[in-house]
């Protein structure tokens, strides 16, 4: 059972947050299938310290389906556009599902030719992307996966939504022990969650995290969720943006950031879209030279590492070690608001 902690929040073992979830996810109305894979990222997030992708997502996906905006037993299909490519229409529904649908024909694909693509259409986003890469890097395979978001984001010199917070992610796999170097980060300065979080807290925002309505920086996150967030590194993460944009929305088939905002008609949903996911066989390039090569890249991690840098994923990885031995602190405001969501769902 849960029980209250001198830290400012509820104190919940990793099955308690997966029952939690699947448990709203269920009263909501999603279909098993979904709920189990919709749960398991949620699960994921809060398990590694993302508490912008964590349970407080429940209130996010609630709200989507409460919106109408994503359907609710939807059956992703499976299909081969091309020998090295697979696609998954998703259908409107959440792309947890989706990606578990198209995984195995991936890796499948990859290991025969080398490289393939997997892409998902039709589907409603509101995770992170390292779950995907991860779970690629672990059967060891290099992966990169994009997806465009809502028109959130302003280009670089300008101050008006174009672009979503549209991440890129990579994983590369790595000789056990070690887990997979991982990264996973939006183009925008922060994840949109993250500003939603500080808005929740009532805390202010770094000023360069976005502009107001009007254009003018501002350090008030309601205000920069009405106005539009900044890409990082100016013109460079603004070209990352318009990347994403590109190939995980015309190339595949799918919306922009600013289609899928304005087919939302201000419901305030999660984005419908598309998602690119690469995946590389390292043996198709190295062969039988495959794990020498593998062990050169440890020297890098090494070099890293040894003059104190941390590299990325590691902080997850630390996170991952302690809840799963520890459980999880859940912000007693959120807590709550959840409970109150499960409850008016079940009236």
């Amino acid at each position: 059972m849960s029980v209250a902690t001198k830290e400012p929040g509820v104190r919940l073992a990793l099955d308690e947050v997966r029952a939690l979830a699947r448990r709203v996810l269920r009263v909501a109305g999603l279909a098993e299938d979904h709920v189990e894979a919709v749960a398991e990222t949620m699960v994921a997030g809060e398990r590694d310290g993302c508490a912008s992708h964590g349970i407080y997502r429940l209130l996010v996906a609630a709200n989507t389906i409460a919106k109408g905006k994503v359907v609710r037993d939807a059956v992703p299909i499976l299909s081969e556009p091309a020998k090295a490519l697979a696609r998954v229409e998703g259908g409107g529904s959440f792309a947890q599902l989706a990606f578990d649908i198209g995984k195995p024909a991936l890796i499948a694909k990859a290991r025969t030719y080398g490289i393939a693509a997997l892409a998902l259409n039709n589907v409603v986003h509101f995770a992170a992307l390292w779950p995907e890469v991860e779970a690629l890097a672990e059967e060891g395979l290099v992966a990169l996966a994009f997806t465009p978001s809502h028109a959130w984001v302003a280009p670089a010199g300008g101050t008006r939504p174009v672009f979503g917070t549209n991440p890129i992610a990579f994983g590369w796999p790595r000789p056990a022990p070690a887990p997979p170097f991982v990264f996973d980060f939006a183009t925008s300065m922060v994840a949109r969650g993250e500003i939603e979080l500080h808005r929740r807290a009532g805390k202010a925002v770094p000023e360069d995290w976005g502009v107001d309505a009007e254009g003018c920086p501002t350090t008030d996150p309601a205000a920069i969720l009405d106005g539009a967030m900044r890409t990082f590194g100016g013109h460079k993460g603004s070209a990352l943006a318009a990347m994403v944009e590109l190939i995980a929305g015309p190339l595949i088939g799918d919306w922009t950031s600013a289609e899928s905002i304005a087919a939302d008609a201000g419901a305030g949903a999660s984005p419908l879209g598309g998602e690119l996911i690469v995946a590389i066989d390292p043996a198709g390039f190295l062969g039988d030279a495959v794990a020498g090569h593998l062990l050169r890249a440890e020297a890098l991690f090494d070099a890293i590492e040894d003059q104190g840098a941390r590299l990325p994923s590691a902080r997850r990885y630390a996170a991952r070690a302690r809840s799963l031995a520890e459980g999880v602190c859940i912000p007693d405001k959120l807590y709550a608001d959840i409970l109150a969501l499960e409850a008016s769902l079940t009236s």
